[in-house]
Formats: C-alpha cells, sequence, structure tokens
C-alpha cells in the first residue's frame, strides 16, 4: 500500500537515504528499448535523428511546465556528486521533479515543498479561487483564450492576471524545436510526415495547433512523431493546461492492420451506448486512424513516473469533431509492461484457477478499446443552454472520471463485439481476468494519478456490484454472471455524469469511491518486489 506523505509534516530526517531511494527506484524496471532502424533508408534516419534532438528540447522545457524551481533543484543535484546525489538525481530524472509520482507526490528532496497543484502553469501567488474568478469576468473570446491549452497565466506589471501564448512563454525552446522539425522535414520523403513537421514547426510559432493536428491525423508514414503540448493532467487547478511531450516512434505496420478492423465498429458502438439517445453523439469524426508503433525515444510528460502504454490523441475537440482522433500503442512498452509487471501481479492478486486466463492478447486489445472509447461518449455538450464541453464542465475532476470511463467502456465496448461475434466469446474470461489483474498494476500508480484514481472507482465499483469477488484467501477472482451488468451500470452512471456537466455528481461520486479498501490493500501490501512499471533506456538514441 502506498502511503500518502505531505510535505508539511516532513522533517529533515524523513527523507529518504540512498539506500531508500534505491529501493524507491527498484520499483521500476529497467527496460533496453532498441528498435530495429534498418528498414530506414539513410534520409529518414537523418530525419527521425532531428526528431530525438527535437524531443530532447522537449524534456527541459516540460521541467519548468511542472514546478518553476525544477531547473534549479535539477542544477543542484547535477553538481552534487556523493552517492546519495547521485541517487537523487536518479530518482529526480524518473519523476521529472523532486515529487514521488507514485507515493502520492511525496517529496524526497529537503526543502522543495509540496508539488505545487497549479504546477507552473499559473502565477505562483494566486489562489485557484482567485484565477477562476477572473477567467469567468472575461469577455467570450478572451475567456477562451485564457482558458485554452496553449496559454499560460502570468502577472503584469500592475500585478493583473494577463494570458500568455506558449509561442512567448517558451519561445526559446519551441524556436529551436521548430527548426530542428523544418529539418527533419526536408530529410525525409514520406509526404505526409513532411506536411505534419512544417505544420507543427509553424505552429511552434504561432500558437495554433489547429492545421498541425489535423495533418498528425492524416501522417502515415514509417516514423510516427508525436511531438508537442497535449495532455492536461499537470494542471490539477483545472485540467486546462497542456504539457509538452514526444514520442518519436516507427511504426509497426504488419501489427497496425491487424487491429484496423476495430475503426468500423464505433459507430455502431456508440450508437448502443448505454445511456440516454440524446447524448450519444449522431455521427463521429470520420476518421479513426489506429497505429502500432515501437518506441524509439520519449520525453518531456510522455518520459517520466509510469510509462504510457497507449494514448488517444489530439484532445482538442474541434479535432475530434472533424476527423476524430488518432489511437497509437507503443507496443514494445506494453510486452515490457507485460511480462515485467502484469504476470507477476496475476499470480499474488488473482485465484489459482484465473491465473491462466491473463495473456498478453486480451492485454493489448482493451488497451486499444480503452483509447477507442476515449472518442465514444459525450464530448461537446449543452449545459444551462451554453455550448460547453465535458472537459470545461467536469474541470480537474474530468481527467480521473475520462480514464474511468475509457477503461470501463472499453470492457462493456469488448462484450458487445463478443456477443455480436466480431471477437471470439471465448475470450470472455481472458478479457474480464486480464483487466482484473491489471487494475492493481494502476492502482499502484498512487492515488494522485488521474488512471489510478479511475480504477479505483472501478474496482470498488465493481466489488459493491459483485461483479468481483473476494475468496477466503484474499484472492479476487470474477463473476461472470454479475459482471457484465456492474460493467454497463457504470459505464451509464459516468457516461451520464459526463453529459450532464454535473460537476457535483462526479465530485460526490469520486469522493465516495476513490479510497484503497483493506481487502485492495491485502493484495497490494503483497506485491512490495514486484515492479510498479519500467524505467526505458533508449539505447538507438544514445
Amino acid at each position: 500500500m502506498l502511503v500518502k506523505t505531505t510535505a508539511t509534516h516532513a522533517t529533515e530526517g524523513s527523507f529518504p537515504d540512498e539506500a531508500k531511494l534505491k529501493q524507491m527506484t527498484a520499483r521500476f524496471a529497467p527496460v533496453d528499448i532498441n528498435v530495429d532502424l534498418s528498414p530506414l533508408p539513410a534520409n529518414e534516419r537523418l530525419a527521425l535523428h532531428k526528431l530525438i534532438d527535437a524531443a530532447k528540447i522537449i524534456d527541459a522545457l516540460f521541467l519548468r511546465q511542472v514546478a518553476p524551481l525544477n531547473p534549479t533543484y535539477l542544477s543542484a543535484l547535477s553538481r552534487d556528486d556523493s552517492p546519495l546525489g547521485r541517487a537523487r538525481l536518479h530518482y529526480f530524472s524518473l519523476n521529472a521533479g523532486p515529487w514521488s509520482l507514485i507515493d502520492e507526490n511525496a517529496p524526497f528532496l529537503p526543502g522543495v515543498g509540496a508539488k505545487p497543484p497549479a504546477a507552473n502553469f499559473y502565477p505562483g501567488d494566486a489562489t485557484r479561487e482567485e484565477v477562476d474568478a477572473w477567467m469567468h469576468s472575461l469577455p467570450s473570446a478572451e475567456r477562451t483564450a485564457a482558458t485554452g491549452f496553449f496559454t499560460t497565466i502570468r502577472r503584469d506589471v500592475n500585478r493583473k492576471f494577463i494570458t500568455v501564448p506558449y509561442s512567448l512563454e517558451y519561445q526559446p525552446e519551441l524556436v529551436e524545436a521548430a527548426k530542428l522539425l523544418r529539418e527533419a522535414a526536408v530529410a525525409t520523403t514520406q509526404p505526409t510526415l513532411k506536411i505534419f513537421l512544417e505544420k507543427r514547426a509553424q505552429a511552434f510559432l504561432t500558437n495554433d495547433y489547429y492545421d498541425s493536428d489535423m495533418a498528425w491525423m492524416d501522417l502515415n508514414a514509417s516514423i510516427e512523431p508525436t511531438v508537442g503540448p497535449y495532455e492536461v493532467y499537470e494542471d490539477e487547478w483545472f485540467n486546462f493546461k497542456a504539457a509538452v511531450e514526444a514520442f518519436i516512434t516507427l511504426t509497426d505496420e504488419n501489427e497496425s492492420q491487424k487491429l484496423v478492423r476495430f475503426s468500423a465498429e464505433l459507430q455502431e458502438l456508440e450508437d448502443h451506448l448505454p445511456i440516454d439517445p440524446a447524448f450519444r453523439q449522431a455521427k463521429l469524426g470520420n476518421y479513426s486512424p489506429i497505429r502500432v508503433v515501437n518506441v524509439v525515444y520519449a520525453s518531456g510528460d510522455a518520459n517520466r513516473g509510469v510509462q504510457t502504454a497507449a494514448f488517444n490523441l489530439p484532445n482538442d475537440e474541434r479535432v475530434v469533431a472533424a476527423k476524430g482522433s488518432k489511437r497509437v500503442l507503443l507496443k514494445n512498452f506494453q510486452e515490457a509492461k507485460f511480462s515485467k509487471v502484469l504476470k507477476p501481479i496475476a499470480v499474488r492478486a488473482l485465484s489459482f484457477k484465473d491465473q491462466a486466463f491473463v495473456t498478453f492478447d486480451p492485454f493489448i486489445t482493451h488497451i486499444l478499446m480503452h483509447e477507442l472509447m476515449h472518442g465514444l461518449g459525450p464530448q461537446r455538450i449543452r449545459v444551462g443552454g451554453r455550448d460547453t464541453t465535458v472537459r470545461m464542465e467536469l474541470k480537474e475532476l474530468n481527467g480521473t472520471l475520462e480514464e474511468a470511463k475509457a477503461d470501463i467502456s472499453g470492457l462493456w465496448a469488448l462484450q458487445y463485439l463478443m456477443d455480436k461475434g466480431a471477437i471470439e466469446k471465448s475470450q470472455e474470461l481472458a478479457i474480464y481476468n486480464t483487466f482484473l489483474a491489471s487494475s492493481f498494476r494502476t492502482l499502484r500508480f498512487g492515488l494522485t494519478e488521474a488512471h489510478a484514481k479511475g480504477m479505483a472507482l472501478q474496482l470498488n465499483w465493481l466489488l459493491d456490484q459483485g461483479g468481483v469477488t473476494v475468496d477466503s484467501d484474499g484472492r479476487f477472482g470474477i463473476n461472470p454472471v454479475k459482471i457484465k451488468t456492474a460493467v454497463t451500470s457504470l459505464t451509464t452512471e459516468i457516461m451520464t455524469t459526463q453529459a450532464t456537466g454535473d460537476y457535483a455528481r462526479a465530485k460526490a461520486l469520486l469522493a465516495r469511491m476513490v479510497v484503497i479498501r483493506p481487502e485492495v490493500k491485502h493484495i497490494l501490501d503483497a506485491l512490495t518486489d514486484v515492479p510498479v512499471d519500467i524505467e526505458p533506456h533508449f539505447l538507438n538514441a544514445e
């Protein structure tokens, strides 16, 4: 069980020493990431090299976004060559800051205080309430900019709040990154890659990401880069501001083709969601590509703490409405997570008769369906006569509820496809048991992380509904009769809350269900020698 530690109660002697830091670091299993680049001609390898250089700039920029003093902390640690200093530097690099992400953001360096929930997107001397009131006081166009993905909020010379575009806030880094993207665009001969890189370079300078997001949706090349500001979890005040990240990957065309058939099922799934038909999308974005890739290099928000197994982007609701969203599965990361983490968890957590059902195919299939379901269900909604979005209404609660939605409705969708005959019905027990084992993997991320909070909600709901059971020896299992009803009912609850933009309902649900119960703690306590996740070493880049 991960125990919450708060900075306000930490004393100098309570910070981890070298031995403790090494134990904490060992929770991330080292994995060599070495992708075969031989199929790439020399010009494409040059483009890849330029993209990796751009991604390294993203690393430094992300550090600044996490906390204002992060670069100062890193500079001090890099000068400390003592064994303790090296251990601190290693763990700092894993977390992109001096707070242990899987220990509910407990600080592991003295003097750093609590992790700022506003990150470095808002003035350090402001309160959430002050910023929220200011945003609501703005005219519509100015409020759109202030609450947008790609701006920070600062104070002017008169101490008044102002909106600053990323292109100005991060100008030196983005100018250099744009230069490298343009050099990569010159090197490649793949048309859609060239177009995306040119448009993304322009976006770094103009702060308008719409055209480059649309170009990224059309990207179909051997090199699949995702680089720029995307996920909003770091903004714990509102989930408004996008953190920068980079995934530099190579497409696995054969594996991608195996999964592309799922795209054809999306509108039918949307049309049968277990919610009021008025809440369904009459027509989804007309293009939902699926890419299976192998990661060559990751940086920024894409390479700290628990590693991403897949993602669904972009987050701009305008792009999603026009073109849908792209689902990208990181195959080499998923394989490492399954072998290093999930299989050992299954041995400790599941009933003996169910352990054999935990296999890789349902693991990757549910991850895919999770990402597909991000694009289904309520997105753009109407509340109190206003056109708005789920994200804007649920604010800091949105990330947790959206991750829970994608997980649980992913199970609902897989059951629908099995009942339809699109997936082999014989996969049923494997899908549910693999998900159950993976629930403990996700809970170990710590209850300050959106995926872990969302999983606590799901597991507790399934326990309450009898879909998940606990044996006399404390091991968990699936009730095949009740699990389907439980999955459907939670899908309905979450999507209805999203469709109505009901902040109070969401807050009450999470307050009640995002807890670690004793029977779950019993399993988590038995996993202390099992890695929580992986620590990738990018050999190609090195």
